[in-house]
């Protein structure tokens, strides 16, 4: 169940502190810094959601509140997605106190966000926003960076990960999969997906066909532009073929296969049968140092 509390100290700009509760297990004490910082200049409430029901819930009850969220990537990736869902995802800048392992924090450091728990909260709390792209899949999946289909199918059981300790991951990893049959996950069967040199997988960029189930696919990349392309609403999506390698930009891309597994910002999904993925340019905003 979640707990919510609200510090005697005010600010300006409201903010709801949605914890990631594997945060607290990673480093407790940057989660304590956070908070401190966070408290003293704003008027804080914090959350524990524990399921992605409760994640809806209490954003859906924020108010005037802005989201902040404590944790590592993939718990910023649920709070935008769940902001998506609700149509609420361009409606104010989300901060973010990146907490967690380093492998679990590449995406938030990428886009900006200071590392330290100070920094960050300060950014918080005087940084301005800015406007960024997202990946939104046709399944309710968002990605804040990159999609990744590896061509032998997943080393590790799709849908689940020991890496993943928030339970809102866990009990969300299913979403947005599609249910196999134990035979077509493994690939067996009349049209097997999976082959010695790569997945049997159709690949179309805005319509474009970029390779077809005849031809074995080894992986399959789409990610956001950066740089200058930054908001022209187009990704990047790169196929690796036995000895070719396809690239091209796109409003969406389409794969189709008979069953696949693919990460969202290293994040396991599937299996599913079809997935598209188009990109939202400047869909919603991240606080960052004014700097």
């Amino acid at each position: 169940m979640s707990s919510l509390s609200t510090p005697a100290t005010g600010g300006p700009e409201p903010l709801l502190l949605l914890l990631d509760p594997a945060a607290r297990q990673t480093d407790g004490e940057s989660v304590r810094i956070a908070k401190d910082v966070l408290s003293g200049g704003a008027d804080v409430k914090v959350a524990y959601p524990e399921s992605p029901s409760e994640l809806d819930r209490v954003l859906s009850h924020r108010g005037r509140r802005r989201p902040v969220v404590i944790g590592s990537d993939l718990a910023l990736q649920r709070v935008l997605q769940a902001l998506h869902r609700q149509r609420e995802l361009g409606s104010d800048a989300v901060g973010v106190v990146p907490v967690g392992r380093p492998d679990e924090l590449s995406a938030s450091r990428a886009l900006g966000v200071p590392g330290a728990p100070v920094a960050a909260a300060r950014a918080v709390l005087s940084g301005v926003p800015r406007k960024l792209d997202l990946l939104v899949d046709d399944g309710g999946g968002v990605a804040l960076g990159g999609v990744r289909i590896p061509g032998g199918g997943t080393r590790r059981p799709v849908g689940r990960s020991s890496g993943w300790r928030s339970l809102w991951a866990k009990l969300a990893a299913a979403e947005q999969g599609t249910v196999l049959t134990a035979a077509e996950a493994r690939g067996e069967g009349r049209g097997e997906t999976r082959g010695e040199h790569g997945s049997r997988l159709r690949v179309e960029a805005d319509g474009r066909l970029l390779v077809d189930v005849h031809r074995p696919v080894r992986a399959v990349q789409v990610t956001l532009p950066a740089g200058e392309a930054l908001g022209e609403g187009v990704l990047e999506v790169v196929v690796r073929t036995p000895g070719a390698l396809l690239r091209a930009r796109a409003a969406s891309v389409s794969v189709v296969g008979r069953g696949f597994g693919y990460e969202a910002d290293g994040h396991p999904v599937g299996p599913v049968r079809a997935r598209t993925w188009t990109v939202h340019p400047g869909c919603w905003g991240l606080l960052l140092p004014a700097a």
